[in-house]
């Protein structure tokens, strides 16, 4: 479930990225967001992720007021949501299995499940 309660996004110079956004997208629900460049899309979703704060309103995500979430406590949050990232945000020194697996180790998975579900991702591709 996302919650949007009169949402704001003020960057410094006094642009605002989001003002007074207002939705709610039931759990299992898919959506599309369109917009032109410089609508608030990405800025929408860096809310959502905790990439950013809002400046005023609420952001909820399964129930929970994301202003209220410490910032030591962001990480956990982002355990339960999935990212992709358009620059992809990736490991260059690294492979693209342990590009894959790193998310899992940071989970704790056993390393033996890691590479069963990294091989069975990466199959996919």
């Amino acid at each position: 479930m996302i919650r949007f309660s009169h949402a704001c996004k003020r960057y410094p110079g006094g642009y605002d990225a989001l003002n007074q956004v207002n939705f709610h997208m039931p759990r299992g629900q898919m959506a599309f967001l369109t917009g032109h460049s410089g609508a608030g899309k990405s800025t929408l979703l860096k809310l959502i992720a905790l990439l950013e704060r809002a400046s005023r309103g609420q952001v909820f995500v399964n129930g929970r007021n994301l202003a209220k979430i410490s910032r030591k406590r962001i990480p956990f949050f982002r355990r339960n949501i999935g990212i992709i990232f358009q620059d992809h945000q990736l490991l260059f020194d690294r492979t693209v299995f342990d590009n894959v697996a790193l998310p899992l180790i940071i989970a704790g998975l056993p390393q033996r499940d890691i590479g069963k579900r990294v091989r069975a991702a990466l199959d996919k591709v």
